[in-house]
Formats: structure tokens, C-alpha cells, sequence
């Protein structure tokens, strides 16, 4: 397939966490086009923080735009200066206290790939230690811990029903099922 040619750009709107673009087309065709799109400064990090026991650590939020609780990995975006993995250890902390530890990135994916010019990098994060939570002043956060058998469960029920949140399981469970069984949790 032939790319299309960008004919223009604009930030039509700027927020510290994304920007609303227009940009104007033309595909191979010749049919010229607007697509409308929001991008991200760095792209967003999901973590699936595995405890030695084996569970695994997700936090439960209201979620305005649904209004409704939706389960979920700890997640957020990457700030300019950050590289992903300082990202990911960041929002464990600050949504679900538990920080140090090490991070290991399992893959890299656009979920909304027609909407949203971002990339998700996936991590596991195992040898953590408990704190505090800091959420910001727009989060408020439960802390649940899971086994697999019960975040799977989740999933098949609705109970998360996030995308990017199925879309991390999707790639960290079998790593996850290695790690728990190499604790002998399993």
C-alpha cells in the first residue's frame, strides 16, 4: 500500500496531556481529506505490577466520560524528559504506592490507532515495595490486588473492560504465569 502525503498540520487545541490535530491529506488516488486526531507528547505506559505472593496490583477510578468504576492496571503518560520506563516506575508510585523494583517492557502497540497518534509500552514490575499512593488532584484510586485466575475473570465479566488495560494483559499473562511460577507461587 502507498502512504498518503500530508498536505497540512495544526494543533487545533494543546492540554498538558494531548493535543487535538487537523491535518489535510491527499491519498495516492488524488482524493485530498481531513482527519481529526489527538496525540500524545510521549506516549502512555500500563504496568502489570506482580507481588511476591503473585498477585497482581491494578487500582479501581471513576471514569468521567462512562460514568462508571473501571478496574485497571496502573497507567498514564510519558512527560517530556521521561523515557518509558521512567514513566511506568512514576505512575505505579503515584497510583498505587508501591515503587523500586525492576520493569521489564513486553511489547509496544497503538490500541486506537485511528483516533489517538500514541503508543502504549506495556512493562511487568516485580520486587516492589509498599508505600503511599500520591494521586493528583483529578485521581482518586482503590488498590486491589488479583490473582490471574481473577483478572481473567474480570475481563470476561465487564468488570475491566479498559482497552488498553485488556490490551496489556493480552501481552503480559504468559510472562506473568512465567514469573509467578518461577517465585513457586504457582
Amino acid at each position: 500500500m502507498k502512504k498518503w502525503k500530508t498536505l497540512s498540520s495544526e494543533v487545533i487545541n494543546k492540554n498538558p496531556w494531548t493535543e487535538f490535530r487537523h491535518d489535510r491529506f491527499e491519498m495516492p488516488s488524488g482524493y485530498q481529506g481531513d482527519y481529526f486526531y489527538l496525540q500524545t507528547p510521549g506516549g502512555s505506559v500500563t504496568i502489570v505490577p506482580i507481588l511476591p505472593d503473585g498477585r497482581i496490583v491494578l487500582h479501581r477510578e471513576y471514569r468521567y466520560l462512562f460514568e462508571r468504576e473501571s478496574l485497571e492496571f496502573p497507567s498514564g503518560g510519558v512527560k517530556a524528559g521521561q523515557t518509558p520506563e521512567q514513566a511506568a516506575a512514576a505512575e505505579l508510585e503515584e497510583e498505587t504506592g508501591y515503587a523500586g523494583g525492576s520493569f521489564e517492557m513486553l511489547s509496544k502497540t497503538a490500541p486506537t490507532n485511528g483516533l489517538l497518534r500514541e503508543y502504549m509500552h506495556t512493562f511487568v514490575a516485580t520486587g516492589l515495595t509498599e508505600g503511599v499512593a500520591r494521586p493528583d488532584e483529578t485521581e482518586d484510586f482503590e488498590v486491589v490486588t488479583m490473582t490471574v485466575d481473577e483478572v481473567d475473570a474480570a475481563i470476561a465479566s465487564g468488570e475491566i473492560w479498559d482497552g488498553f488495560c485488556v490490551t496489556a494483559w493480552y501481552f503480559a499473562r504468559p510472562r506473568v504465569l512465567e514469573i509467578i511460577q518461577g517465585m513457586g507461587n504457582d
